[in-house]
């Protein structure tokens, strides 16, 4: 059985990945600001990671409280972009769109990272070599993937009968409405705002805190920074209350376990089977969210959203395939940072670090996650 356990642990960090993303829709539905969601969420998870980490690193509490003035600046901008605006943008966009549209957003991140960190060369690319094409056209099926979800609504996929008008009409009036677009979009930029986290965690990792504080540290500054501004965008103190237990659950779930118990799996198994695994898994809360939300939520499933899924997934695992053939010889050295473990978390996870000394993608060798 001890082979099957990594299995199983990617299997329920994905369920807890499509629960949330459903949990929070339901919740928006509801009637709540997905900006007070986002501060309730970080002081849930700064009351899980702060304690653990605490404890993890209790013989050099100096070292973590420490970091001095450029490392806080460092993380206090990792906190703006991986935390609070990419929570604020996934949110949002899970509110004006759809919870499967949003599970399948995060896709992206590979494609997006790929490309940022080619851009300040810490992924390299050699064109001539079927690899390196992979690489590039995988991102390109991702982006065109994402593209079409955003603008092509298309026709309903369940009960859906032609009218008089025929497929004429279904074409005519396939496309998707401004909240659509809108919402999509802003899931394109919480995928973008977390690959650029991912970034960041180079200097970061690299010169002044480990992959665990810097999550503690990225909670508790991106509770009181999404506090402040959530405190001008929403400043009625009816709409900060909690009005039913199924809201205060939901919270407390997304902190608890999305923040906790996720992290604790996901880094388990990466440590196990190393960082591709997970990766390859993450489609599978984008499966669980569409049914589910099908069932549940009576979300209806479009066309459009399916053709872009399918696209962002098969862009996701060229680009994998890509990376999968790097040879040790390109590695970043001594970088301790993961992109494969947080391609796995998807909805906006800003409390998950990364731990790795890999390059931004990491290579896929078969002790993936």
């Amino acid at each position: 059985m001890e082979e099957y356990k990594p299995l199983a642990a990617m299997v329920v960090v994905q369920c807890i990945y499509a629960a949330m993303a459903l949990w929070a829709k339901a919740i928006f539905s509801g009637g709540m600001s997905p900006l007070v969601f986002v501060v309730y969420r970080q002081a849930i998870a700064t009351l899980v990671l702060v304690p653990i980490t605490f404890i993890a690193n209790r013989k050099k509490l100096k070292e973590m409280v420490c970091i001095g003035t450029t490392g806080f600046a460092l993380v206090f901008v990792a906190s703006l972009v991986g935390a609070t605006a990419n929570q604020y943008l996934y949110y949002t966009g899970l509110h004006l769109g759809s919870s499967s549209m949003a599970t399948a957003m995060t896709n992206l991140i590979p494609a997006i990272t790929f490309v940022m960190a080619t851009l300040v060369g810490l992924e390299s690319v050699e064109i001539r070599k079927p690899r390196g094409m992979a690489k590039i056209s995988g991102t390109i099926v991702c982006v065109g993937g994402a593209m079409v979800m955003a603008f092509f609504k298309g026709p309903k996929l369940l009960h859906h009968a032609l009218g008089a008008g025929g497929l004429y009409d279904v074409l005519l009036h396939s496309s998707a409405g401004r909240n659509w677009v809108i919402g999509a979009l802003l899931l394109v930029g919480s995928s973008s705002c977390w690959s650029l986290w991912l970034v960041l965690q180079v200097p970061i990792c690299k010169s002044y805190v480990d992959p665990l504080t810097l999550s503690a540290w990225m909670c508790f500054l991106s509770m009181g920074q999404s506090a402040l501004l959530t405190s001008f965008a929403v400043p009625d103190l009816d709409d900060w209350m909690i009005h039913s237990l199924f809201e205060l659950m939901g919270c407390i779930f997304s902190g608890a376990f999305g923040s906790g118990v996720a992290f604790y799996l996901q880094s388990w198994s990466i440590t196990v089977r190393g960082p591709l695994y997970s990766a390859l898994f993450n489609p599978l809360s984008t499966v669980i969210t569409t049914v589910l939300a099908t069932m549940i939520l009576h979300e209806q499933p479009y066309l459009g959203s399916l053709l872009g899924a399918i696209a962002v997934v098969a862009g996701l695992y060229i680009v994998l395939w890509g990376k999968g053939g790097d040879s040790k010889s390109q590695r970043v050295p001594a970088v301790t940072v993961d992109l494969e473990k947080t391609l796995a978390r998807p909805e906006s996870q800003l409390d998950a670090a990364s731990t790795i000394t890999e390059p931004l993608l990491a290579d896929g060798n078969p002790a993936e996650k």
